[in-house]
């Protein structure tokens, strides 16, 4: 790989949040870390701003079409939206 591999920022959370593998539902200021992995897929983890523990956004990790940082932009965008936001083109939440 080639190129910048990992984008992260910060997002409040719509209403309803993001959904998470580990916790369920997080909400209110987070952050999202897309980092980009072999075999072109991409990883989005989510944490409460300032802390320590990431989570896996639902449905990652998915498949980067060639670019990862639209990825990262389109998961930032499920986040502000909310609604148990998941990974972009990954599985959706149960």
């Amino acid at each position: 790989m080639t190129g910048r591999q990992q984008w992260c920022d910060g997002v409040l959370a719509g209403p309803g949040g993001a959904m998470t593998d580990e916790v369920g539902v997080i909400t209110g200021p987070l952050t999202v870390r897309t980092t980009a992995v072999p075999g072109g897929r991409v990883r989005i983890e989510i944490q409460y701003e300032d802390a320590e523990e990431w989570y896996t956004l639902t449905g990652s990790p998915v498949p980067d079409r060639g670019d990862p940082a639209a990825v990262h932009a389109a998961a930032l965008a499920a986040v502000r939206t909310g609604h148990e936001a998941g990974a972009p083109g990954g599985a959706a939440p149960a």
